[in-house]
């Protein structure tokens, strides 16, 4: 999901959505992405469900209105018996009197782009799912729609190590754009289509996460996904999966000239191969650009071209920009594993789909590039790495925000202390607020979206920053690029990573994502006394940290000293002279230096989301 940005001074928050190429022939597109690395850790145990879709769709462009007709294949690898299934029906939210209408009139800061919208669409401006017919394999069975959840009752029930086949006709209706997906948005897009199809449900561990669509995020089985989509001939499509007839088609995938046809429609036929959602955007007056990475995958670039000549400029400008920003993401994180990847304006801020984001165009150049990193950057978190978004929101926003702020930097040379200042000093806002709650707290259960949006974007960017810290910068970085190989096409948790992050680094971890991610503990230290040659620090916080500390002596010379955190059991490597271990039980902690002391100063290169800075130097 796109960025947000937190104005301290006025206490608000908004969306970054504004305004926050050598131009080649598509090569031919394969039908498996690239393999995975071999793992780096074992992951014995582990299972998760598969499910394949076949998806035939006959859209009306006058009535917003399609058929649908649905064949999925669903395979339990799970160890239960499962006797029901539940499908996600996500369009069902934009009716007058759904959960998130209702929420979005009751939160104390609604989104602006939602406020009461949906409480005041007509009949033929909402959207909707409806179920004709459902059978497995060949049956029919019983079902129930749910507000956004449909909710079957299975003939015969799933043994584990079985496949079902579900065969599905549906009728809906694209509703006019309030959030990420819909119709003729205020960019004049015509049609953004995510999360518009029955979507399984997932089951894992935990068991069936058939959430409402109340207004966060989503979470998916991976799968393979054939769909076939009808469609006005003079719309052009781009999103997830790979074009299989481009020299019928036409639109600038073909390689091939395309021979003239008096058909009404085209069927655009596309195939996903493991994947865990599949996205779609359409309109009459997109222009299709393409641009090869080196040794990587073709981007596609798909843009109103009513759009004012400067607007469109900024389109042409980010495309090699775009190709900078799949290499440092590739080079840092681990091999986007996908031979294409599409930048499309979607008219509503920015959301990361399958092989694709939809972003706002229209903004400025730096707006522009700055959504495009950011969503970008989650084709590796939530779209390889597929977290739950519902439950562990953070891992995909905030570990995106890091590494989209990490790549910008580098590609514009441009310090990264300067944005990563910034998310401490929201962090600082938001403890200050009182309105903090676990970052383990449900997607859609804060209080505020205030504080939904600063625990997943920001303490999750914090969480990364402050492991840096923690463990080292090569351990660090060893450690992204091992859960990367570990995890990929997987559905990995908080502790599945901390893990990862132990066995790179040696050192034990579990304290760090108890207090960060599941209280609201705060770090506090404080240099409580110098008396001649011996320093006296302080833990005021109840979060425990290593200690990176500073001394300069009374002739100018300044040493640095680290001092562990007994429960890690271990030393990050530094430079800096290793000290006896703190215990965190114990509230104090003195050492003798051996000349006469200026100063001390507690993490002086600001490392530690420390909320009273003021007692760090004395």
């Amino acid at each position: 999901m796109t960025r947000f940005l937190c104005i301290l001074g006025i206490m608000a928050l908004f969306v970054s959505c504004n305004s926050s190429k050598d131009v080649v022939q598509t090569p031919p597109v394969p039908e498996t992405p690239m393999a995975p690395k071999p793992q780096a850790t074992s992951t014995a145990g582990y299972w998760q469900q598969h499910v394949d879709y076949k998806m035939e769709i006959d859209m009306d462009v006058d009535s917003y209105r399609y058929k649908g007709k649905q064949e999925l294949v669903y395979t339990n690898n799970s160890p239960d018996v499962l006797d029901k299934v539940f499908y996600h029906l996500y369009f069902n939210a934009f009716q007058p009197g759904s959960e998130m209408d209702v929420r979005s009139r009751t939160i104390p800061d609604p989104d602006g782009r939602v406020g009461d919208r949906i409480s005041k669409l007509k009949p033929d401006e909402i959207g909707y799912i409806k179920i004709n017919s459902l059978k497995q394999n060949g049956a029919d069975i019983s079902y129930e729609t749910v507000g956004t959840v449909l909710e079957v009752a299975l003939a015969k029930p799933i043994q584990p190590g079985e496949s079902a086949t579900f065969n599905m006709d549906f009728d809906a209706q694209v509703p006019v754009q309030i959030r990420r997906s819909g119709r003729n948005n205020k960019e004049g897009v015509a049609l953004s289509m995510a999360q518009w199809y029955p979507k399984l449900a997932e089951y894992d561990f935990e068991g069936w996460h058939a959430h409402p669509y109340v207004g966060r995020e989503f979470h998916g089985v991976w799968g393979n996904f054939d769909v076939k989509i009808s469609i006005d001939k003079d719309y052009t499509l781009g999103g997830t999966g790979y074009l299989q007839n481009p020299n019928e088609i036409g639109h600038g995938y073909e390689t091939l000239p395309v021979k003239p046809s008096s058909k009404k429609k085209f069927t655009w036929h596309f195939k996903a191969p493991n994947v865990h959602d599949f996205t779609w955007a359409a309109d009459p007056n997109y222009i299709h650009d393409t641009a090869q990475v080196p040794n990587g995958p073709v981007l596609h670039f798909l843009y109103k071209n009513s759009m004012p000549r400067e607007k469109l400029g900024n389109w042409k400008k980010l495309q090699p920009k775009a190709i900078e920003l799949m290499q440092f993401l590739s080079s840092n994180i681990g091999t986007y594993p996908y031979k294409q990847y599409s930048v499309i304006q979607g008219g509503d801020g920015g959301m990361e789909y399958g092989m694709c984001t939809l972003i706002a165009g229209e903004g400025d150049f730096g707006g522009l590039f700055g959504v495009t990193a950011h969503e970008m950057a989650h084709s590796w978190f939530q779209f390889v790495l597929a977290t739950n978004e519902s439950t562990n929101y953070w891992m995909d926003e905030g570990f995106t925000e890091y590494f989209g702020e990490l790549a910008e930097c580098h590609i514009f040379d441009k310090p990264f202390e300067k944005p990563t200042k910034r998310v401490y000093d929201i962090y600082f806002y938001y403890v200050k607020s009182g309105t903090e709650q676990p970052m383990t707290t449900h997607a859609d259960r804060f209080h505020y979206n205030r504080s939904s949006a600063i625990s997943a974007y920001y303490k999750g960017y914090l969480f990364l920053n402050q492991l840096r810290y923690i463990i080292g910068q090569k351990h660090f970085d060893t450690s992204m690029k091992t859960y990367f190989d570990t995890w990929a096409f997987k559905h990995p948790t908080p502790v599945d990573f901390i893990r990862v992050a132990e066995k790179t680094s040696g050192l034990e971890l579990d304290w760090y994502l108890q207090d960060w991610t599941r209280t609201v503990n705060t770090i506090d230290y404080a240099v409580k006394s110098v008396e001649g040659n011996s320093i006296t620090l302080e833990r005021i916080g109840l979060m425990p940290m290593p200690i990176d500390l500073t001394v300069t002596y009374a002739d100018g010379t300044t040493e640095d000293f680290y001092i562990p955190l007994q429960m890690m059991r271990g030393e990050k490597p530094t430079s800096a002279t290793t000290i006896k271990d703190w215990a965190w039980a114990y509230p104090t902690y003195t050492l003798q230096a051996e000349k006469a002391i200026k100063s001390v100063e507690i993490d002086p290169k600001g490392f530690i989301a420390d909320v009273d800075r003021s007692n760090n130097v004395k």
